[in-house]
């Protein structure tokens, strides 16, 4: 404690202004236990970013910690890319202090003498990806905790391809960073290099998200009826007015949830993928008989998808169910135009079901599998310059369309979502149907979350216990099947648990564990990179041989993730 106390005193010097002296003072006079938590570590950039609880101290989201983050940055950028004038793009959500801590992040930069194109008011995530190509900038920032409760806000880094970052730039940041003193920052603003920027961008971002969004097809769009909501978000700047724009005239808005607001008053949380943040747009979808109801997180960059099921209920899909239907139209599309020759690819992550892949290779189509996060899924653009990338996701509610956003993108997505729907509907099935009908073509999938929360350092330390223990004492067998294979990305190896054969993993090390048995049975561990959590991936699979039998084959699939995760002992 002493060394906690003893960094904590730092922040009492002439370097940290009144306001933030006072906060940690008044911490050490109380001797209080929030203190620990907030200088045990510094905060650290995750698969998302750098994201925490607001308030003074090292692993807390302050003036001086995004301020470190963007000195780091500025001198990464000005040692490493060689032009005479650097720019960058910074874009802020709906949260509390977001536009304050942009203003300061903007100033940091401008006394780098680095230009920079300052949003005038909250604008949704994928804007800001779009923003980086779009006005070829080195770097973007955006402002955001996304779904996290009111008192998190975040900070996430975009490079010049308009994905976010990954190695060797990730790295050399962060050294950077790290290798600062809080008294190196400059935050004596340059005002001539901050320029304000709004509709300008807009215009040209909704108009080729409606391009990537919508079909070539004749689709009757007005019979679409469709709930929309915001959740308080950032997303009521963009996804109404490109619905509008492609043709969507029956939009109904959650009014209740219209209005952008930090501390997301009518939810628990503002997470599209909990049926409670949706239940005010579901409801409204039976008032009025929706045919769906989408929600977007509160940068919107992630959106949550509920559809009539075939008893005329309002069904929330999860993202692997959202991420298969989607990838699959996409693909009908392209393979209707006679796009596909073998050069097209789409994207997944190592914990997202293993559906897509099937689905993919049934139209002649790669599925190129990353680390979760989709600053992978960026780089497998990057990487493949001369091969098509028709779209990909992850099973965290988030989808891509197309290449011109580098990065999860509701506002495109939400307009895929409902170019399905509408087209289903028109040709009298549902979006629900379509579902099943790729559960028929291929296997019936069912995947589980379980997110175990473990806050504080001696929270960090449970999370490495349980993944080092299975690690070290592998499961051999769940539900009555031997497992096959153990794949460890942190060892960048796959273990056959039967032979012992070990071959190599070509991804980046990540604290990741796959467990799978020969029927494709899969149980993954992995740490939250930005939530003091470790999650917990199901997937079990049959076949369905039709869609009548459809609630009785998906209470097999619960049943049995129900015995594996009661046989784990985390229940």
């Amino acid at each position: 404690m002493s060394k906690i106390l003893d960094k904590a005193k730092q922040w009492l010097t002439s370097t940290f202004d009144a306001e933030t002296q006072q906060e940690i003072q008044q911490l050490i006079d109380t001797n209080s236990s929030d203190l620990e938590d907030r200088f045990y570590k510094n905060m650290e950039f995750g698969t998302g970013g750098m994201r925490g609880i607001m308030g003074a101290g090292t692993n807390r989201i302050n003036k001086y910690t995004l301020g470190r983050a963007t000195q780091g940055l500025s001198n990464y950028l000005i040692e490493n890319v060689k032009k005479e004038q650097l720019k960058v793009v910074i874009a802020y959500d709906c949260r509390h202090n977001s536009k304050k801590f942009a203003k300061l992040v903007a100033d940091v930069f401008s006394a780098n003498n680095i230009k920079v194109f300052l949003f005038e008011d909250l604008r949704a995530t994928p804007e800001l990806s779009f923003a980086v190509r779009h006005l070829d900038c080195d770097a973007g920032i955006v402002l955001t905790a996304s779904h996290n409760p009111p008192e998190y806000n975040g900070y996430k880094v975009y490079w010049s391809d308009g994905g976010q970052i990954v190695p060797p730039h990730d790295g050399g940041i962060i050294g950077n960073v790290n290798g600062l003193d809080f008294t190196e920052i400059k935050f004596n603003a340059n005002e001539s290099l901050i320029e304000t920027i709004g509709k300008e961008v807009d215009d040209v971002f909704v108009a080729k998200s409606v391009v990537n969004g919508k079909l070539s097809e004749k689709i009757d769009r007005k019979n679409l009826k469709v709930v929309f909501t915001s959740l308080h978000g950032t997303s009521i700047v963009s996804v109404p007015d490109a619905l509008a724009k492609a043709g969507y005239t029956d939009v109904h808005i959650v009014e209740e949830q219209r209005e952008p607001n930090g501390d997301f008053p009518t939810v628990k949380s503002p997470n599209p993928e909990e049926p409670e943040a949706l239940k005010m747009a579901t409801d409204l979808a039976y008032k009025i008989g929706a045919d769906i109801v989408i929600g977007t997180d509160p940068d919107c960059d992630r959106l949550g998808v509920a559809v009539r099921d075939a008893d005329g209920n309002m069904k929330l899909m999860n993202g692997n169910q959202t991420m298969v239907v989607m990838t699959d139209f996409l693909m009908r599309k392209w393979k209707k135009e006679g796009k596909i020759n073998g050069n097209q690819f789409v994207g997944s992550t190592i914990v997202s079901t293993e559906l897509v892949n099937e689905v993919a290779a049934g139209y002649g189509v790669d599925t190129n599998v990353s680390l979760t996060g989709f600053k992978w899924i960026a780089k497998m653009i990057r990487d493949n310059p001369n091969k098509d990338f028709i779209g990909g996701g992850e099973e965290s509610f988030g989808y891509m369309v197309g290449d011109f956003v580098r990065d999860k993108d509701a506002v495109t997505a939400t307009l895929l979502a409902c170019e399905v729907a509408a087209l289903a509907k028109q040709n009298g099935s549902s979006f629900y149907e379509e579902l099943l009908n790729i559960y028929i073509r291929n296997n019936f999938y069912k995947e589980h979350l379980i997110s175990i929360t473990k806050k504080g350092m001696d929270g960090a330390a449970e999370i490495q216990q349980m993944l080092s223990d299975m690690r070290n004492n592998p499961i051999t067998e769940i539900d009555g099947e031997k497992i096959e294979s153990l794949s460890d990305y942190d060892a960048s190896t796959r273990k056959n648990l039967i032979t012992g054969a070990i071959t190599n993993i070509d991804l980046p090390k990540s604290n990741v564990l796959i467990y799978q048995t020969a029927s494709g049975t899969r149980i993954a561990a992995r740490p939250s990179g930005t939530e003091p959590k470790i999650k917990f991936y199901f997937s079990v699979n049959t076949s369905l041989d039709n869609v009548k039998n459809t609630d009785k084959v998906e209470a097999e699939l619960d049943a049995k993730i129900q015995r594996i995760i009661k046989e784990m002992k985390l229940n």
